[in-house]
């Protein structure tokens, strides 16, 4: 709906650009028609004196054939002047359908260009969508299975404990507490290291980015050179923890734009 209003918009515009066109044409074609005509008049009036020039040149006094042949020469000039403005004329005519043939195309590359532009960001802004929520999900399953695994070794020590209370009197007690404490000490550390997501199981088939060659996790962003060899880089891995304004182009990317 928005490419077909934007298609109207450029397309209303050009069309009141030409209203006048076909009136301009018109005009310019009338003028050089009449221009030619009286060209062509004068043409005939210069044969016309010349072939009297040449019949009666030894009768003539020498001021009077002076006379003619000035004459003769001012209707020349006065043929060029109109074949001048003539020649002018429809180079201007020329140069006012070049005008609108020019805008034309302009309009239809930026148009062009607003379209690839929106897709562009469209696509882009999907797959960040599906990038983050693969990460999150993956991340989420990850958790889970840490969580199973604390839990299953807080129950085995436990048990343990219980075990060595049985035997040991209060000092096995004591002892089953701190490896307990211990235990869901290390677990803690081990479920807020943001690393944890390296350890999760490749898929072979899936495709990996950024610079550190992973898979797709976390918040990602796009590299907006469109020639860029990697695309998508992870957050922390370009040092990024929202989403910067404007474009964005990769260390890679920036370093060759800075070489141009």
């Amino acid at each position: 709906m928005k490419i077909n209003m934007t298609t109207a918009l450029y397309l209303e515009h050009y069309l009141d650009s030409l209203e006048h066109l076909p009136i301009e044409l018109q005009r310019n074609f009338t003028l050089m028609r009449d221009l030619d005509a009286r060209a062509q008049g004068l043409m005939k009036d210069i044969d016309k004196l010349a072939d009297d020039y040449l019949k009666n040149m030894k009768k003539e006094s020498p001021e009077k054939k002076k006379e003619q042949l000035t004459h003769i020469q001012n209707l020349f000039n006065k043929a060029k002047e109109y074949g001048d403005d003539k020649v002018q004329l429809a180079i201007q005519t020329y140069e006012l359908v070049d005008k609108h043939i020019r805008r034309l195309d302009s309009d239809l590359a930026r148009f062009e260009a607003e379209i690839q532009d929106k897709a562009l960001n469209s696509s882009r802004a999907q797959e960040e969508n599906n990038a983050s929520k693969k990460g999150r999900k993956k991340l989420k399953e990850k958790e889970k299975r840490k969580k199973g695994a604390a839990g299953t070794n807080s129950e085995d020590e436990s048990k343990s404990a219980r075990k060595k209370q049985k035997k040991g009197g209060s000092v096995a007690s004591a002892s089953s507490a701190g490896a307990v404490g211990s235990g869901a000490q290390v677990d803690s550390t081990a479920l807020g290291h943001p690393a944890d997501v390296l350890d999760m199981p490749v898929d072979p088939n899936e495709p990996t980015y950024c610079l550190c060659h992973q898979v797709s996790y976390g918040e990602m962003i796009g590299c907006d050179n469109p020639d860029c060899p990697i695309e998508w880089f992870h957050f922390a891995c370009v040092g990024l923890t929202t989403k910067p304004k404007g474009k964005w182009y990769c260390p890679k990317c920036t370093q060759d734009r800075k070489k141009k």
